[in-house]
């Protein structure tokens, strides 16, 4: 049968079937008889004069969001038209809503279908041009061949045309495409031609989303090595770099380019013999303690080295560097190694006191040790805290150390640490001193007047020389550190009594702070009590309103012995036990009250404080057996007292 009979045939039966007659199928296939079917269900217009087309704004937008889909299939689309180059036949790209995005052409055929607006944004999906090889491709996601008067559309037959799906990697419909041209030079190899093309289109999407993966890996991959704080290195079995991060740059070179495919030895230079020596002769390595030189220094880290293995065979090694100085750092912070005070922490408007805290600043911008001065309880370790996180060593560890709770026989070691074996029961791989730990830091020597002869000496050293020896290690450690310490104790008086060097007074006495005790500050009582109340009371969970004023002139009157601390602790007692929001004098501790009573009997008079107290003590409705030994007296006198108010 000729290209004319088939037509003819076609025709006849598409009339057949327009009036409501049985079609033979013979001649048009069941595909496109219930495909036609579904054209006249939703009332398709067999006679529609013009393809519908988009609006200028809608179609910028449907390119856009096709952009990428239409740059890959285009080379594909120039292909398959050189094959058909001048024999009227087009190719056509469509979305899955079947919206045409491209059309490739003689230029002569593109003006002739231009004006039938067969042009990007026209719709061929099948409910709105009945069957067409891109519409009903898309519709049964399959491709199919549309000959002449199969067509739905009367203005479709003088065509023929050959639609193939597109699909994403995961499966998913994202469009078609199609050659059409006319139907006299149809071949039935031509849909064989646009399947081949589809699937080149759909490889080359697939192969684009297998390479974006592994770019995005690649970028995941870089930015997490990158994010590592330690030196990490890739090297391939002959010992060649094959990746390195950020850190192993800033060590031993900034140039990538330089450093991938070059020797691992030869990068780290010869001073380093021992750790590529180490590397090569090793299958793993865990946390080996290494020196590494680079420049003109010298830092101490922890190497690690691990296989890598493809389908069980070794391809290379990753290596892992840790500072130790970093590691160090890193465990005093979970150690708690921290300042949590600051000067705006320090409560005080006495000018004495305000200017030990001008004399404090001053000393936390500088290097030179400092030793503070006070009696227990003024806040020697807070003043401490506060000049370190004011320093230029704020993000550095902060160790605290009290000289007086740890025992002689462990002092040293806890301040320098020890080597593996150095005694009977030390531990495996040695310790790391707090002078260690400390290191970039500050560390606080907090009764330092209790330190034995033998330390001393060996704290002079470290302050000279600023270096460590563990015991029974071999090699000096150089340490960065900054010493703050502080005594209750007259060190000169220890000097002369032959407990305190007077060299490392000396070494120790740089800059000397000077703390008030409260007595002498009588005038911030007030301040503190209102600051610490509200802590206190926040923390317990409790909500004081008032402090009546006779309790407030007691804690004013009051010698505080303990200093600051002492006072801290009285009211945190009060509010304790306190079963109202108010704070009565009932509350104070019997060594308050006794030492009010104790002094102004000494006189003989009975102040207003006295008897105010005696008086609030009555209100609480206490038994006079209680008050009297609260008080600390017989009940007859209590009694007396009494009958003197009246």
């Amino acid at each position: 049968m000729d290209y004319i009979e088939k037509y003819n045939a076609c025709f006849v039966e598409w009339e057949k079937f327009m009036n409501g007659m049985p079609v033979d199928y013979a001649i048009i296939s069941p595909i496109v008889q219930e495909s036609w079917a579904r054209s006249k269900k939703i009332g398709i217009d067999p006679y529609l004069p013009e393809l519908p087309v988009l609006d200028k704004q809608k179609i910028t937008e449907l390119l856009e969001k096709n952009k990428d889909f239409i740059t890959i299939s285009l080379p594909f689309m120039r292909n398959l038209h050189r094959f058909v180059d001048g024999s009227g036949f087009c190719v056509g790209l469509f979305d899955a809503s079947g919206y045409m995005l491209d059309v490739l052409g003689d230029h002569d055929v593109l003006e002739y279908l231009k004006g039938r607006n067969f042009i990007a944004g026209c719709c061929w999906a099948e409910d709105v041009m009945g069957t067409n090889a891109a519409g009903t491709g898309l519709k049964l996601d399959r491709p199919i061949q549309i000959y002449a008067a199969e067509s739905y559309c009367r203005g479709a037959h003088n065509s023929a045309s050959s639609g193939a799906p597109l699909h994403s990697t995961s499966g998913e419909l994202i469009g078609l495409i199609c050659m059409t041209g006319p139907y006299k030079k149809a071949h039935a190899h031509t849909l064989g031609m646009v399947v081949a093309a589809a699937y080149a289109i759909e490889n080359e999407i697939k192969l684009r989303d297998t390479l974006n993966k592994l770019r995005i890996a690649h970028c995941f991959q870089k930015t997490v090595i990158s994010s590592i704080p330690e030196i990490v290195v890739t090297i391939d079995n002959n010992n060649c770099i094959s990746m390195v991060n950020e850190n192993f740059k800033k060590v031993f070179g900034d140039d990538e380019k330089k450093l991938l495919e070059r020797n691992f030895g030869a990068v780290i230079g010869i001073n380093n013999k021992n750790i590529s020596d180490l590397i090569s002769n090793s299958t793993s390595l865990i946390d080996v303690g290494v020196r590494v030189c680079h420049g003109n220094s010298k830092d101490d880290f922890t190497l690690s080295c691990y296989p890598i293995l493809s389908q069980d065979d070794t391809v290379g090694k990753v290596i892992t560097m840790s500072e130790i100085k970093r590691a160090r750092t890193l465990a005093t912070k979970m150690m708690g190694a921290k300042a949590n005070f600051s000067f705006q922490d320090i409560i005080g408007q006495n000018k004495i006191f305000l200017e030990t805290i001008r004399q404090a600043k001053i000393a936390s911008q500088g290097i030179s040790n400092v030793l503070i001065l006070g009696e227990s309880g003024t806040g020697k370790d807070i003043l401490a805290q506060a000049i370190h996180n004011d320093s230029h060593r704020s993000d550095g560890p902060y160790v605290a150390i009290n000289c007086a709770t740890i025992p002689r026989d462990l002092i040293t070691s806890d301040l320098f640490g020890y080597s593996e074996g150095a005694f009977t029961g030390s531990r495996k791989g040695g310790s790391q001193g707090k002078f260690e730990l400390a290191d970039g830091g500050t560390i606080f020597l907090d009764e330092i007047g209790e330190t034995p002869l033998e330390l001393q000496a060996a704290l002079l050293r470290v302050i000279e020389d600023k270096s460590v020896l563990k015991i029974g290690g071999t090699r000096v450690k150089k340490i960065d550190v900054r010493i703050l310490a502080a005594t209750n104790k007259d060190l000169k008086e220890e000097m002369r009594k032959g407990n305190f060097r007077e060299d490392l007074y000396y070494r120790l006495n740089v800059f000397t702070i000077s703390i008030t005790p409260l007595r002498e500050r009588r005038d911030d009582i007030l301040h503190l009590v209102d600051s610490f109340v509200k802590h206190i009371s926040k923390s317990l969970g409790k909500k004081i309103e008032k402090i009546e004023d006779n309790v407030l002139r007691i804690l004013t009157n009051y010698g505080w012995p303990g200093n600051v601390r002492e006072l801290q602790n009285v009211l945190e007692r009060m509010i304790n036990i306190a079963h109202t929001n108010i704070l009565t004098v009932d509350l104070l501790p019997p060594e308050i009250t006794d030492t009010l009573y104790a002094c102004h009997s000494e006189t003989g008079t009975i102040d207003a404080i006295e008897r105010a107290l005696i008086e609030n003590l009555i209100k609480s409705n206490l038994p006079k057996r209680q008050i009297a030994k609260k008080l600390g007296m017989s009940r007859s006198t209590l009694y007396r007292k009494l009958n003197c108010f009246q």
